[in-house]
């Protein structure tokens, strides 16, 4: 039995209100990795499984609330 990783989602980042602390690629290095000043660089879509979960931890611990989930399948 196969479960279903769910929605396609995106990493998004608030480059306005992110500091560069580091925490989401602390938690979610599948998906997140630091630029030479320490501001993320986001993968382009999320694997399902463990890098969206992952992801969904990098939300929480980020202190400027500057990144958040997004459905990477456009509307119609």
């Amino acid at each position: 039995m196969s479960r279903d990783p769910g929605p396609a989602v995106r990493l998004r980042v608030d480059p306005v209100a992110c500091e560069g602390v580091g925490l989401c690629a602390q938690v979610a290095d599948r998906s997140v990795t630091l630029d030479r000043w320490g501001y993320p660089v986001l993968a382009a879509e999320l694997e399902p499984g463990a890098a969206t979960r992952q992801a969904r931890r990098a939300v929480r611990a980020c202190p400027r609330k500057a990144l958040w989930l997004e459905s990477a399948v456009p509307d119609r």
